[in-house]
C-alpha cells in the first residue's frame, strides 16, 4: 500500500462487523470505538502510514449514518469517523472482524463496502458534480485465534487473464492489524488506551496477575469527568466481553468502574487462576501464544519483504503482471532475499522471477 500522503480528501467508514446476534462483543465493540481516543490510537500505534503525519487528531468527529446507505443503516454496528487531514476531511473506513474464522472473501467485502459508500456520498452531494471521488483507507481489526489468511487483496482472488485483460481486473488492498501476531516490540512501544486493550485481549491467557497492572494503569490514566463514559465503555467490555470469555458459566459479580474490576481481581486471583488451570485454559492459551507470536515474526517479515520488492520492482519494470504479483505472494523468505539482491542486476522481470507461465486458453464458443 502506498505510503505517500494522502492531500486530496478522503473517506472511510468505520464498521464493526459482529459476530451472529445475542453476541456480547457487539454493542461492547462498537462502544469502545464510538471514543475518539480509541480510534486514534488505533491509527497512531498500529498503522504505520505517512499520511497519519497530516492528522489533525483533534478534530475527530463521530458522524452519524449521512455517508452509508439504505442498506448499510440497518447494520447496527455501522460507525464513521471524519478528520482533518491538511485542512481537508478525511474519513477512515475501519471493519472490525470478531468472527472466529477469517472471513477468504474479506477484500470482496471491503470492495462492495467502499463502492456503497461512494454511491451514498454521490447521492447525498457530499461529493459534488465535477469532483473526484475521495481515497478510502479500509483497516481490518481482526482479534480471532487462528492466523489471519485471507488475501488482502480482491485482484489477488481474481483467476489471472492475458495481459490484453489484465487492466479491467479491479484492485483494492485492505490493512490489516492481527491482534495475536503484533510484533512484540511494537506492543511494547504503544502508549494509547487501545494498545491496553490490546493487551488485555493478548495476555488474558497468562491469568488474573497478568491484567490487574494493565487495568490500574487504565484506571490512573482515565481519570476526570472527560473520560467517565469510556470508563464505563471499558468496565462493560471487560466484565460482559473478556471474563466470560475466560470464565464461561462464572458467576460473576456487578461491577460498575475499572477500580471495582480491580477490586474483583485481587480478592479472586488465586481462585480465578485455579480454575483456569484446572479447566487445561491457561496451558492452552500460553502454548498458541507463543506459536502466534513466532510465527507473526516471521509473517511480519515475509510480508515486509514482499511489499519492498513489489515496491522496487513497480518502480524499475512499471506495473507488475498478475503472474509475478501471484509468484512473489508465494516465495519463502530465502527466495524473497535473493530476488531483492539481484533486482538492480536483472534486464528484465523475467530475468528475475523466471519465466512466466503459460496463458490459460479462453473458453472454446
Amino acid at each position: 500500500m502506498s505510503r505517500s500522503p494522502r492531500r486530496r480528501r478522503s473517506h472511510a467508514s468505520t464498521r464493526a462487523t459482529a459476530q451472529p446476534a445475542g453476541a456480547p462483543h457487539d454493542g461492547s465493540y462498537k462502544h469502545l470505538f464510538s471514543h475518539p481516543e480509541m480510534v486514534e490510537g488505533l491509527l497512531r500505534d498500529f498503522v504505520q502510514e505517512d499520511w497519519l503525519a497530516l492528522i489533525d487528531f483533534t478534530t475527530l468527529e463521530k458522524q452519524g449514518g449521512s455517508y452509508v446507505t439504505d442498506d448499510l443503516r440497518t447494520r447496527e454496528d455501522d460507525i464513521i469517523w471524519r478528520v482533518r487531514v491538511a485542512g481537508d476531511w478525511l474519513y477512515v473506513y475501519l471493519l472490525i472482524e470478531f468472527q472466529s474464522e477469517v472471513d477468504p472473501w474479506m477484500a470482496v467485502r471491503v470492495m462492495v463496502y467502499t463502492g456503497l459508500l461512494y454511491q451514498d456520498l454521490i447521492k447525498s452531494q457530499a461529493v459534488a458534480a465535477g469532483e473526484r471521488l475521495p481515497p478510502v483507507f479500509p483497516l481490518v481489526l481482526y482479534n480471532g485465534s487462528g492466523r489471519w489468511t485471507a488475501a488482502r487483496d480482491v485482484a489477488d482472488l481474481i483467476v489471472p487473464w492475458p495481459d490484453a485483460l489484465a487492466r479491467y481486473r479491479p484492485q483494492q488492498r485492505y490493512h490489516l492489524i492481527d491482534e495475536g501476531r503484533i510484533e512484540e516490540d511494537t506492543l511494547e512501544q504503544a502508549t494509547s488506551v487501545a494498545a491496553e486493550l490490546v493487551r488485555l485481549e493478548t495476555l488474558a491467557g497468562d491469568g488474573p496477575d497478568a491484567l490487574r497492572p494493565i487495568l490500574h494503569r487504565l484506571s490512573v490514566r482515565l481519570q476526570g469527568p472527560g473520560y467517565t463514559s469510556l470508563r464505563r465503555a471499558l468496565t462493560v467490555w471487560f466484565a460482559r466481553v473478556l471474563l466470560r470469555r475466560l470464565l464461561p458459566g462464572e458467576k460473576l459479580p456487578e461491577v460498575h468502574d475499572l477500580t471495582e474490576v480491580e477490586t474483583m481481581l485481587a480478592e479472586r486471583v488465586d481462585e480465578w487462576t485455579q480454575k483456569w488451570k484446572r479447566e487445561g485454559m491457561l496451558e492452552g492459551e500460553l502454548k498458541g501464544k507463543r506459536e502466534g507470536k513466532r510465527e507473526g515474526k516471521r509473517e511480519g517479515k515475509r510480508e515486509g519483504k514482499t511489499d519492498a520488492l513489489k515496491r522496487l520492482l513497480t518502480g524499475r519494470f512499471g506495473q507488475l503482471p498478475p503472474w509475478a504479483r501471484a509468484r512473489i505472494d508465494a516465495a519463502s523468505l530465502g527466495q524473497l532475499d535473493a530476488w531483492l539482491d539481484g533486482i538492480f542486476a536483472a534486464g528484465t522481470l523475467e530475468a528475475l522471477l523466471g519465466r512466466q507461465p503459460p496463458e490459460p486458453r479462453p473458453p472454446a464458443g
